[in-house]
């Protein structure tokens, strides 16, 4: 692991970053710059006055999304800055070109204020055709994402909380043909009650996982618990109906699904014992998962997924997002729903043709992934 820290350390600084602009027409002649720059701009200028709508098909807005962060949670490192983000939103915006033939841009805002943040990313809007919010800590990310995707006429998803809460969902309808259940039959605890836990919860419940009880640091959230904040009262209104209370460990006993979005280690081998048979780990903390997959097969683990690529059934954000604003920018959506996530979800689960304890879901690497998701949207 450390080895792979170093070389990314010496990639990054080799390449002075991991992107660049290239320009999609010669300029090697005077005709070159009339027609790219002045006097021909001009009449794409005029045209664009006139009707605003032609932005898209005379700019790069057609295909152009904002990867716009504050930096206060970046991935499992925590409230690192705007700086120290810039490396993370570099490498989301080449995989939008790679694998959605997306152009992005990399936006570090130097603000972790609410309304400044809203406020800048309406005012960066007319630029591009949709806005992926990343890396923004919870609560403050709810509402940056509803805000603008009430204010805006693009597409805005805060991926940490859609992208993970739909590859999540198909990995788990191919784990339930495996173990043979059906999601309305089975019990899910989910760790960890942030950005990616409070979305994992809505669309669970959206495509018609019935038993669902999330945790956070304190143990099960439950109505009337002391303390809780707006969103997770909320949470406790939708979830947890038997009302149980105590912590992950007690919670845990007798269910069927665990999917954690929380801590490394806090899932130990006696906790998987006291599931149902043959249970559904999802330990998708990163770099080091709530349980080491060998740990929770050993425990009796009938399927193991983890956000690790050297790990079979890897859960990784890159099969949902690319797909999610190809299929949006290309359908002009305004707004990216739960039943086009859903959608989404069930394309890439039957991208698997027989799903097995180790296949629940393509590579990262499958290209396919984005055909299917952004047909979802078009569909």
């Amino acid at each position: 692991m450390h080895d792979i820290y170093h070389k990314s350390l010496i990639l990054h600084q080799k390449n002075k970053g991991k992107m660049a602009i290239i320009s999609k027409i010669p300029l090697k002649t005077k005709e070159d710059l009339s027609l790219a720059y002045t006097p021909g701009v001009a009449e794409a200028c005029r045209a664009i006055a006139k009707d605003k709508k032609l932005t898209r098909e005379l700019t790069v807005k057609g295909n152009a999304v904002a990867v716009i962060t504050d930096g206060s949670a970046i991935l499992g490192l925590g409230n690192l800055g705007p700086e120290a983000a810039l490396p993370v939103m570099e490498g989301k915006c080449i995989l939008f070109k790679e694998f959605a033939d997306v152009d992005a841009w990399p936006i570090c805002l130097d603000t972790q204020d609410t309304e400044e943040i809203i406020k800048t990313v309406k005012q960066l809007a007319p630029v591009f055709g949709g806005i992926n919010l990343e890396d923004i800590s919870a609560p403050r990310c709810f509402e940056i994402e509803q805000r603008l995707k009430a204010e805006l006429d693009i597409p805005v998803m805060h991926d940490d909380q859609h992208g993970t809460a739909t590859v999540i969902l198909a990995g788990l309808i191919n784990a339930l043909k495996v173990r043979g259940s059906d999601p309305e039959n089975v019990s899910v605890v989910i760790s960890g009650a942030g950005a990616a836990g409070v979305a994992i919860t809505k669309l669970l419940l959206a495509y018609g996982f019935k038993n669902i009880v999330v945790c956070d640091r304190q143990g099960a959230i439950y109505k009337n618990r002391v303390g809780l904040t707006p969103v997770k009262v909320e949470l406790a209104l939708i979830t947890n109906k038997t009302n149980k209370t105590g912590d992950l460990g007690e919670v845990l006993q007798g269910a069927d699904i665990f999917i954690g979005v929380s801590s490394a280690g806090i899932l130990s081998a006696e906790m998987v014992k006291s599931m149902q048979a043959k249970p559904i780990i999802f330990a998708l903390a990163n770099p080091i998962p709530e349980i080491m997959p060998e740990e929770a097969k050993k425990a009796g683990a009938l399927i193991v997924a983890t956000g690790r690529s050297d790990y079979p059934n890897q859960i990784n954000n890159v099969l949902i997002f690319p797909g999610v604003f190809r299929g949006a920018l290309d359908q002009r959506v305004k707004q990216i729903t739960e039943s086009m996530l859903i959608k989404a979800a069930e394309n890439l689960a039957s991208l698997i043709k027989e799903p097995t304890a180790e296949l629940i879901l393509p590579s990262p690497l499958d290209k396919e992934a984005v055909k299917v998701v952004a047909a979802a949207i078009k569909e």
